[in-house]
């Protein structure tokens, strides 16, 4: 698969969203996410969310920490930063701690700590982008993983294909405990450079956009 990044586009993009008064990591998330959604072998089955961790001002002006992250009815291929509803980090992160919370608390949650209450849904796997470490995040449902996968033996296929440089995570239905299963599975082993989630997709992850990307393609 190749590789379109650009670092005369990326520059671009800094500039374009700069005037709008959005920050260079929102706008270099922007544009990696649009990367990876006109890629067809990666969003073939449609889906896919991408995030970014960083800092915006309250309501007060303070500057908070939060996960900028896809939202319900954007498609990748040509989101825009309103496409990626800011969330507080802080309240995402504290959730970890709690041993179930079903869907409806989790939607009502993430909705009660959107920046701004019009924004659309983050999407349903925020959590899982929350509990993880990394200022980047990209997940797609890639036709070359599900082929691993999604057949007999898929387990052992990826490990050997993949080995030690990816975490793998047993099948959960997205939401609350696949999080907390996928930041388990990372806390194995904190250099990993993403995870494979059996019979779903592919999380990874970089400390920036570029690095995030190139891992995934």
């Amino acid at each position: 698969m190749k590789n379109r990044w650009s670092e005369k586009e990326a520059k671009a993009m800094i500039r374009r969203y700069g005037r709008d008064g959005v920050n260079a990591d929102r706008a270099l998330r922007v544009y990696t996410s649009r990367l990876l959604g006109n890629e067809p072998r990666l969003v073939l089955h449609g889906g896919g969310n991408t995030s970014v961790k960083t800092t915006m001002p309250d309501v007060m002006g303070d500057r908070i920490d939060v996960l900028c992250v896809k939202g319900s009815g954007w498609d990748m291929g040509d989101i825009k930063p309103q496409g990626l509803p800011a969330v507080r980090l802080e309240n995402l992160r504290k959730m970890i701690a709690l041993d179930r919370l079903s869907d409806e608390d989790m939607v009502n949650a993430q909705r009660a700590n959107l920046l701004d209450s019009a924004a659309p849904n983050p999407s349903v796997e925020t959590l899982l982008h929350a509990f993880l470490p990394h200022k980047f995040i990209d997940h797609t449902h890639s036709n070359a993983v599900l082929a691993l996968t999604d057949q007999p033996g898929g387990d052992e296929l990826c490990r050997k294909v993949f080995g030690a440089k990816m975490g793998y995570v047993p099948y959960i239905m997205p939401g609350f405990a696949l999080a907390k299963k996928a930041s388990e599975v990372y806390l194995q082993d904190p250099s990993v450079e993403g995870l494979i989630l059996f019979k779903h997709g592919i999380f990874t992850f970089g400390d920036t956009a570029k690095e995030a990307y190139t891992r995934m393609i």
